[in-house]
C-alpha cells in the first residue's frame, strides 16, 4: 500500500510557491473557499494535509471539470458575480491566488471575500518589480518575467497592481493586514518585511492575509 504521507509531501513540494505559503496560513480543520482554484491543487492539499473543509470555484470549465473528475468539490463559476450567493460568514478563509488582477471588479470581490469569510488570503504578481519597470523603460514594450509570464495580447490580467497599490486599497477599505510577504518564484522571501517600498521594488509577487477592521 502506498505511503500517503509521502504523497502529500510530494504534492506540497510541487505546488506553486504562493500556494504552499497560503497553505501554511490556513488553520487545521478550517472551512476554506478557493476562488479561481484551477485544477484544485490547493484544495486537495488542504483537505489531506490540514483536514480542511475546502472547496472551490473556477471560471475555466476545463479546469473545473478536471478538478471534479479528481473528486474535488469544485463548481464552475465567476468570482465577479457568484460570490454574492454565499451567506455571510460561511468560511474561515477565502483564497484568491493570482486571480485578483484578472477579475473585473477586484474591489468588490475583496468585499465579498471578507463578507463570506473571516479571513481573506490574496496573492498577485507585483507589477512594481524593478525588472518590469526596467524593461518598460528600456524597451518601451509591455514587460514580463517568471511570475508575469504572458504576452500582453494573451494575458487575462485586466487590473495589474503593485504591492503598494494593494496596501493603499486595504487602507481605503479599512482592512487589517494580519500578515504579508513579498516573494519570488524561486522560493526566496524578500528580507524587506518592514518596508512596503522596498518589497514593491524587489518582490515578484505579494501575498496578504486580511481581515475586516
Amino acid at each position: 500500500m502506498p505511503d500517503s504521507s509521502a504523497e502529500v509531501r510530494f504534492v506540497a513540494k510541487n505546488m506553486r510557491l504562493d500556494l504552499r505559503l497560503i497553505a501554511d496560513m490556513v488553520a487545521e480543520g478550517a472551512r476554506v473557499l478557493d476562488i479561481g482554484c484551477g485544477d484544485g491543487t490547493l484544495i486537495e492539499h488542504l483537505t489531506r494535509e490540514k483536514r480542511a473543509d475546502a472547496r472551490g470555484i473556477e471560471i475555466d470549465m476545463a479546469e473545473a471539470t478536471k478538478a471534479v473528475a479528481a473528486g474535488l468539490p469544485v463548481i464552475h463559476g465567476d468570482a465577479d458575480t457568484d460570490l454574492a450567493f454565499y451567506p455571510d460568514g460561511a468560511f474561515d478563509y477565502v483564497v484568491l491566488s493570482r486571480t485578483l488582477q484578472a477579475v473585473e471588479r477586484p474591489r468588490e470581490v475583496l468585499r465579498q471575500m471578507l463578507r463570506i469569510g473571516r479571513y481573506a488570503i490574496v496573492s498577485f504578481p507585483n507589477f512594481g518589480h524593478w525588472q518590469l519597470r526596467w524593461k518598460l523603460l528600456t524597451t518601451g514594450r509591455m514587460p514580463d518575467n517568471e511570475t508575469w509570464d504572458r504576452k500582453w495580447y494573451e494575458t487575462p490580467n485586466i487590473h495589474p497592481c503593485t504591492i503598494r497599490d494593494f496596501f493603499a486599497l486595504c487602507a481605503e477599505e479599512g482592512y487589517v493586514v494580519e500578515r504579508w510577504l513579498a516573494v519570488d518564484d524561486k522560493g526566496l522571501k524578500s528580507p524587506w518585511k518592514r518596508s512596503p517600498w522596498l518589497a514593491n521594488l524587489f518582490g515578484e509577487q505579494g501575498l496578504f492575509l486580511l481581515r475586516r477592521g
